[in-house]
């Protein structure tokens, strides 16, 4: 997950009045499509400060937002804060922000990362606050556990070799990435074994995700496996 602010300026009457806030949403859209000529907002989901998530390009669907060659990696989720004007998201907003991330991983497949579009981008974007926020974990305000929200260390990390055929590789650490390969839709065999069925349904995932697709599940491939959004 990439979050985003507007980048202009967010006039703070949002907060007392949603219909400014429909008003904003749909004039980014007629921005992204007939100024950009994008096919529609550029992205996933978006947020405002009455926790009302409005639905862009939804899930499963790569957005337009996160720059060229990056899209395939992250969905991405606007705060409708910008650089003046109302700079801080409101709690509500926070909540709509995690509402809509927790929809984009029940719905869309959405891995556990969350970062800032400036992790990824030489950009200023999502603005100051609400990259602090993303920093300290995109928290829901309050500081209550998310129950839906398992621990980051549960999410396998990649083992330090480099998994390829031939020879024929066996260990657990094949067997959790197949069965990864598995969850995301792909056939393959969840036997321990990367052998040359393994070595193809690794050839086709790198080629979906714009990874070198070399057959060999290094670093890049593994994270894509568990973090890449399944479309």
């Amino acid at each position: 997950m990439k979050v985003h602010y507007t980048g202009g300026r967010v006039e703070p009457a949002i907060v007392d009045d949603h219909a400014k806030c429909v008003a904003l949403v749909k004039s980014i859209q007629s921005f992204h499509m007939d100024g950009n000529g994008w096919i529609d907002i550029g992205y996933s989901m978006v947020a405002c400060p009455h926790r009302k998530v409005f639905v862009g390009r939804g899930p499963r669907r790569v957005p337009a937002a996160n720059g060229a060659g990056l899209n395939s990696g992250h969905y991405a989720v606007l705060g409708l804060v910008g650089s003046s004007g109302l700079v801080k998201p409101p709690d509500a907003m926070l909540h709509g922000i995690v509402d809509a991330i927790e929809y984009l991983r029940a719905e869309g497949g959405a891995g556990r990362e969350v970062k800032g579009h400036r992790d990824g981008y030489a950009t200023s974007c999502p603005g100051d606050a609400l990259y602090s926020w993303v920093k300290r974990g995109a928290p829901r305000p309050g500081g209550q556990p998310d129950p839906t929200d398992p621990p980051e260390e549960q999410r396998p990390q990649w083992p330090g070799r480099l998994l390829k055929y031939p020879p024929v590789m066996r260990g657990d650490d094949v067997r959790t990435w197949q069965a990864q390969m598995d969850k995301r839709g792909w056939t393959i065999d969840v036997d321990g074994a990367y052998g040359p069925a393994s070595r193809e349904v690794c050839i086709g995932f790198q080629q979906q995700q714009n990874l070198d697709d070399d057959g060999v599940v290094g670093r890049n491939t593994w994270d894509a496996a568990f973090d890449a959004p399944i479309t």
